[in-house]
């Protein structure tokens, strides 16, 4: 179908997924597309709005690129599911075995891409530069936990430790990630009882559970157990400040917050679906902003 005219003027992009009402990333894509000067509607495509199933995603794809869609990001639950509609995968997205990103090119090709773990591989440099990776606990082995994993495994750590409560699928996700690492290198599953025994030896903590957003709130483990670890990063990004990095600064860790990842793979994600290059270090002005709004409402 050719691209109508009013979608050859605006680059059409938005966000399918589940329970993404609240998502801040139409505001953060459109603020940035504003401020360089190129016309853009990022539209959320809610499941439940829109009375389809996740199974359904690919029914939505086909709907977009009838639409004259650039591309539409993916969120929990379809990232896996989406992959049998797309045409090709990325290298990167075929290791991980997720998608968070589908472009779509001028002659329909789907093309499945993971922006995720750029966006923590660049968060975690611009956070915590020159950060050792010596002996790393990642905390969650879902699908931010595996693109963490993943760009902890293709930047050199030397020892990745992998939890979660299902211990089983902590030690899945450190077999696939062995392939990545470099020589000598290790990867180990484990339950969360190993924690005890793993964080106080470790260079660094990445920490990958729901545990800490709004909806979700406490910590994922006991605080005490960061004295003396050099530093933690988060993926929850909303709140921006979580419980868990209030503990780790009073334990005098280093801090990254997901807030760093969540517009690191934004800005990867834009320029995939404009072929413009975004300012993250403006994107995060942006969010915090936004963010920021959104807090205030609550109070």
């Amino acid at each position: 179908m050719q691209r109508s005219q009013t979608a050859a003027r605006t680059v059409l992009t938005g966000l399918i997924g589940a329970g993404i009402g609240p998502s801040l990333s139409p505001a953060l894509h459109e603020r940035e597309a504003a401020t360089l000067g190129l016309p853009l509607r990022y539209t959320r495509w809610d499941l439940a709005t829109l009375g389809v199933r996740p199974a359904d995603v690919g029914m939505l794809l086909d709907r977009a690129r009838g639409e004259g869609y650039a591309g539409l990001n993916i969120t929990h639950p379809c990232k896996q599911l989406v992959i049998p509609h797309l045409d090709e995968l990325s290298p990167d997205a075929a290791a991980i075995g997720a998608v968070n990103t589908v472009t779509i090119g001028a002659d329909g090709a789907l093309t499945g891409h993971n922006t995720d773990w750029t966006g923590f591989r660049d968060g975690l440099r611009a956070g915590l530069p020159g950060a050792a990776t010596a002996r790393v606990v990642l905390v969650g082995a879902g699908g931010a936990g595996a693109a963490a994993g993943y760009a902890l495994a293709r930047d050199g750590v030397t020892g990745l430790h992998v939890v979660d409560a299902d211990a089983g699928r902590a030690a899945h996700l450190a077999a696939s990630l062995r392939p990545h690492l470099a020589p000598g290198a290790t990867a180990t599953g484990h339950a969360v009882a190993a924690l005890a025994d793993l964080l106080p030896a470790a260079s660094g903590v990445v920490h990958a559970t729901p545990v800490g957003m709004a909806e979700h709130p406490g910590l994922p483990f006991d605080a005490a157990l960061l004295a003396g670890c050099p530093w933690v990063a988060e993926i929850v990004y909303r709140p921006l400040d979580t419980a868990l990095l209030g503990a780790a600064r009073a334990a005098g860790c280093g801090t990254v917050d997901g807030g760093r990842m969540a517009v690191h793979q934004a800005a990867a994600a834009f320029e995939l679906f404009t072929g413009r290059t975004p300012d993250p270090a403006r994107m995060l002005g942006h969010l915090a902003e936004l963010a920021t709004a959104e807090e205030a409402s609550r109070a």
